[in-house]
C-alpha cells in the first residue's frame, strides 16, 4: 500500500471578508443581546407570548405586547413589571386584532415611534398570537376552519408584513420570529385539530417564502416550533379530556411537557445577532416528540 498522504499546512487569509460582515463577529456578551432594540410580541397578553416578552426584557430589549384581550393577565403582567423595575427598560400593552390590517399597521408604527424616543429602534417581532380548536375533521364547520386560518395564518402574515415594512423603511436589518408548532410537521396522536395543524404548516411555508423575499434587505425570518406546552389553552383541553395527557406523555422523551419558559432562550437566539446566518429555517423545540414514532 502507498504511504499515507501528508496534508500540508494551508495558508489562510489573515482576514476573512465574511467575518467583517456578520453581526456574529462580536463579543460573546452581545450575541444574545437585544440591547437598544424594541421588539413587538403578538399574543403578548398571557401565556407564551407574555413569557417571551419577559425574555426580551431579560435580553436587554424593550417589549411591546399586542393582544386581542382588553387587558393582559393581571398576575403575569405584574411579574413583567417587576422585570421592568429591575432593568429600567420599557414595556407597553396594546389591545389589537391582528387580523385588522389597518389597526395592526397603525399600532406597529406607534411602537416603532416609541422605540425611537427610547433610542431603541424597532428591530422585529415575535408573531405568537394563535388559537386552537379540537373538532373531528368530518364535523369541522367551514366558518370555524376559516377563523383558525384567519387568526393563525393571516394574523401572522400581517404581523410579519408590517414589521418588515418598518424595517425596510428605516434601513434596519432586523429579525422576525413566527411561532409555528411541531403540529405543522406531524399529525398529533389523540388530537383532531386539522385546522390548527394546517395553519402551522402554512406558517412554515410562509416563513420560507418571505425569507426569500426579504433577505436582500438583511431581514431574517425564522419559525420557532414548540411541542406540547402547559398554557391556559392546553390546560382547558387536558381538563376536559385527561386521557390526552397520557398520549402526550408517551412521546415525552424528557419525561415532561414543555413550559413557556422553555422557549425564552430559543426565541432570543432567533432574534439576536448570534443567529445572524439563519433565515428561512425552523427551530423545533419539542422535548423529543418528533424524534420517536
Amino acid at each position: 500500500m502507498p504511504p499515507a498522504a501528508v496534508v500540508s499546512d494551508i495558508a489562510l487569509p489573515s482576514t476573512i471578508p465574511e467575518s467583517e460582515q456578520t453581526p456574529a463577529n462580536a463579543a460573546h456578551s452581545t450575541l444574545f443581546s437585544l440591547s437598544n432594540k424594541t421588539i413587538a410580541i403578538t399574543g403578548g397578553g398571557r401565556g407564551l407570548g407574555i413569557t417571551l416578552a419577559a425574555a426580551v426584557l431579560e435580553a436587554g430589549g424593550h417589549a411591546a405586547c399586542l393582544d386581542i384581550l382588553e387587558t393582559p393577565s393581571a398576575v403575569e403582567w405584574a411579574a413583567l413589571q417587576k422585570t421592568v423595575n429591575l432593568t429600567g427598560l420599557h414595556v407597553s400593552y396594546h389591545q389589537c386584532d391582528i387580523t385588522n390590517e389597518e389597526q395592526l399597521s397603525h399600532i406597529l408604527d406607534e411602537i416603532a415611534a416609541g422605540g425611537m424616543r427610547l433610542q431603541a429602534p424597532f428591530y422585529g417581532a415575535i408573531a405568537c398570537a394563535g388559537i386552537q380548536q379540537k373538532i373531528p375533521a368530518v364535523d369541522y364547520p367551514a366558518a370555524d376552519f376559516e377563523r383558525i386560518l384567519r387568526v393563525n395564518v393571516l394574523g401572522t402574515f400581517l404581523t410579519a408584513k408590517h414589521s418588515a415594512r418598518i424595517l425596510i423603511e428605516s434601513g434596519i436589518k432586523g429579525s422576525v420570529v413566527m411561532v409555528a408548532s411541531m403540529s405543522g410537521q406531524v399529525a398529533n396522536r389523540g388530537l383532531t385539530c386539522t385546522a390548527y395543524n394546517t395553519s402551522k404548516s402554512a406558517i412554515h411555508q410562509m416563513c420560507r417564502s418571505v425569507a426569500q423575499e426579504w433577505g436582500r434587505y438583511g431581514i431574517r425570518v425564522n419559525t420557532l416550533s414548540p411541542g406540547y406546552i402547559r398554557t391556559a389553552m392546553t390546560d382547558e383541553l387536558l381538563a376536559a379530556e385527561p386521557e390526552v395527557e397520557k398520549t402526550w406523555m408517551a412521546g415525552a422523551l424528557l419525561g415532561r411537557l414543555g413550559a413557556p419558559e422553555d422557549f425564552k432562550a430559543p426565541a432570543i437566539f432567533l432574534l439576536a445577532p448570534g443567529s445572524s446566518f439563519m433565515t428561512g429555517a425552523d427551530l423545533r423545540v419539542d422535548g423529543g416528540h418528533c424524534a420517536s414514532a
